[in-house]
């Protein structure tokens, strides 16, 4: 395979790398899910989330979309409450490269020198939760989590976080084990 085939495919595997989701998710082994139909957003608990308005609009309308895919409906009686909270933590790199510059000459020639390329990267990481409350119990039955990459400039910020409800919601309802 000639180089130039392999540049791209290496450089579009770290861009998405760098754009992955991980998911995880816990439930409620006694919750019966299949005796859920319909629900509700948790009110004082999302206004509570501190994010802005756009985007909190987008997640609940990610969530509402997920929801009624798997054949849910809003409700003002429902049978679960839906509570969305949001976390965030810097991450900063430190990258250090000795060869990036080394001039011509040896020793103590007045052409040669080196400095060492420090560039220091800053990315934030967001994490998503999203509850489902028993709407009669007000007891935990399934949380899930997503945590990722999300740029304040995206352009994408609705797909963006469609992908991180979706992905999220995967998991939504539970599958019951199987014993063997």
């Amino acid at each position: 395979m000639k180089a130039s085939f392999v540049i791209p495919i290496l450089l579009l595997f770290v861009l998405n790398s760098c754009q992955s989701i991980r998911v995880a998710s816990d439930y409620d082994k006694e919750a019966h899910f299949t005796s859920y139909k319909t629900y509700a957003f948790l009110k004082q608990g999302i206004d509570k989330v501190e994010i802005n308005d756009l985007d909190k609009k987008r997640i609940l309308k990610s969530i509402e979309n997920a929801l009624s895919v798997k054949g849910f409906s809003a409700s003002e009686n429902p049978d679960i409450l839906i509570n969305i909270a949001t976390d965030s933590h810097k991450n900063i790199s430190i990258h250090q490269d000795p060869f990036a510059y080394y001039g011509f000459g040896w020793g103590w020639s007045p052409f040669y020198g080196g400095y060492y390329d420090n560039r220091v990267q800053s990315t934030t990481e967001g994490v998503l939760y999203i509850d489902v409350i028993d709407a009669n119990t007000k007891s935990l039955v399934w949380q899930g989590k997503g945590v990722g990459y999300l740029s304040e400039f995206s352009k994408n910020r609705d797909t963006r976080i469609q992908d991180f409800v979706n992905q999220i919601m995967e998991a939504y309802p539970p599958q019951p084990e199987v014993n063997n």
